[in-house]
């Protein structure tokens, strides 16, 4: 009974430190998984240009984070234009933000491609995102959106 306590313990602290964001405060110079540096960094407005021409491009762009996961900071969206954001995600899930980085601009160095998004996953992020009901329901078709594989993210302000 006591290795069975034991076990539930530990399996108990596992879930529980595996799955919180990072600890801390996201500030300027602040760099989550890959080193990166804002220099050669472009504008992400300039993203939708270069995948006309291409499927997946490799890039290191600064955008707003306007959205994370709250649960652990496992995904972020970000502000591309007026009209458009991407979704990120972290390189092998090697990486979390922490949730104050909403707001804070950055630099992504990563993989950036189009991808259809399935209602299912597109309900799941809401879901995580804590959306009302009403809104995770209205969601009913896939959605093309911009998706990146974020390999380093560094807090510039």
């Amino acid at each position: 009974m006591k290795k069975l306590f034991y076990v539930f313990a530990l399996v108990l602290f596992v879930n529980i430190s595996v799955a919180q964001p990072p600890k801390g405060k996201a500030k300027p110079g602040t760099v989550y998984g890959a080193k990166t540096e804002e220099k050669n960094a472009i504008s992400a407005n300039e993203l939708p240009a270069l995948l006309k021409t291409k499927d997946t491009v490799a890039a290191k762009f600064t955008a707003k984070v306007i959205d994370a996961c709250p649960k652990k900071g496992c995904w972020m969206n970000l502000q591309i234009n007026d009209t458009l954001t991407a979704f990120v995600k972290m390189k092998d899930y090697g990486f979390f933000v922490p949730m104050d980085i909403v707001g804070k601009t950055v630099v992504l160095d990563g993989i950036t491609y189009i991808k259809t998004t399935s209602v299912s996953e597109l309900k799941h992020y809401a879901e995580d995102a804590k959306k009302p009901q009403s809104e995770i329901d209205a969601i009913t078709s896939p959605k093309n959106e911009i998706r990146v594989m974020a390999n380093g993210i560094l807090v510039v302000k």
